[in-house]
C-alpha cells in the first residue's frame, strides 16, 4: 500500500489514491474517487465518487468533497467546508438534476466553515476567508470574504495580502491589468 490508511478510515477498493497520501480516522473515500500523491485527508472527511483531488492537497476535518468537485494541486481546504453540487436540492428527486462542476485551482486556500456554491471556479492562489459564502467565480490571486463573498484585496503567491502598490512583505511585486494580477519580479 503506497498510502497511509488509519485503522478507522474507510477506503473503498475502487478509490485511486496516490503515494504518500494519508487518510485519517473516520474518513470515507468512495469507489471512483481520485486523490493524488502527498495529500492529507483529515478526520471525518468524505470524498465521493467522481471527485478529483490533486497532489499535495490538505483537506482538514469534516469536509465533504462531492461528485463534480475538482481540487487541483497544492490547495488548502479548511475544516468544515461545505461544497454544494446541487443548486436545487430535493429529497424526492431521483435522476432529474444537473451536476454543476466546481473547480478549485492550483494553490488556492479556502478558510474554515466556508460554503462553496456549485458551478464556480476559485482561481489559482486565491484566498477565501473563513466563514465566507462563495456564490460567484473568484479570480486568481484575489482575497474574498463575507456573505456573499466580496473582493477584499489581492494575495501573493505566499498567501499574504498585497499592499495598495501590489507589493508583499515577502518581496514579491505584482501588477494589475485587464488580464489580471501578474508577478513582475522573481
Amino acid at each position: 500500500m503506497a498510502f497511509f490508511k488509519h485503522e478507522k478510515a474507510m477506503v473503498h477498493p475502487g478509490a485511486k489514491i496516490g503515494e504518500g497520501t494519508r487518510c485519517w480516522a473516520n474518513t470515507n473515500i468512495q469507489d471512483g474517487a481520485v486523490i493524488g500523491a502527498g495529500c492529507n485527508i483529515c478526520d471525518g472527511s468524505f470524498v465521493e465518487k467522481g471527485a478529483v483531488v490533486g497532489n499535495h492537497v490538505t483537506i482538514k476535518h469534516h469536509v465533504s468533497v462531492f461528485d463534480g468537485v475538482t481540487i487541483e494541486d497544492d490547495v488548502f481546504i479548511g475544516s468544515n467546508i461545505a461544497f454544494i453540487n446541487d443548486r436545487y436540492p430535493r429529497s424526492n428527486r431521483k435522476d432529474n438534476w444537473t451536476l454543476e462542476k466546481t473547480k478549485i485551482c492550483h494553490g488556492a486556500t479556502i478558510g474554515t466553515n466556508s460554503v462553496i456554491m456549485c458551478g464556480i471556479t476559485i482561481g489559482s492562489y486565491a484566498v477565501v476567508g473563513a466563514g465566507s459564502v462563495v456564490t460567484k467565480n473568484v479570480e486568481p490571486y484575489t482575497i474574498v470574504c463575507g456573505n456573499p463573498a466580496k473582493l477584499m484585496g489581492h494575495a501573493c503567491f505566499c498567501g499574504r495580502k498585497l499592499n495598495q502598490y501590489y507589493k508583499c512583505v515577502c518581496g514579491a511585486q505584482y501588477k494589475l491589468d485587464k488580464a489580471g494580477l501578474k508577478k513582475i519580479n522573481e
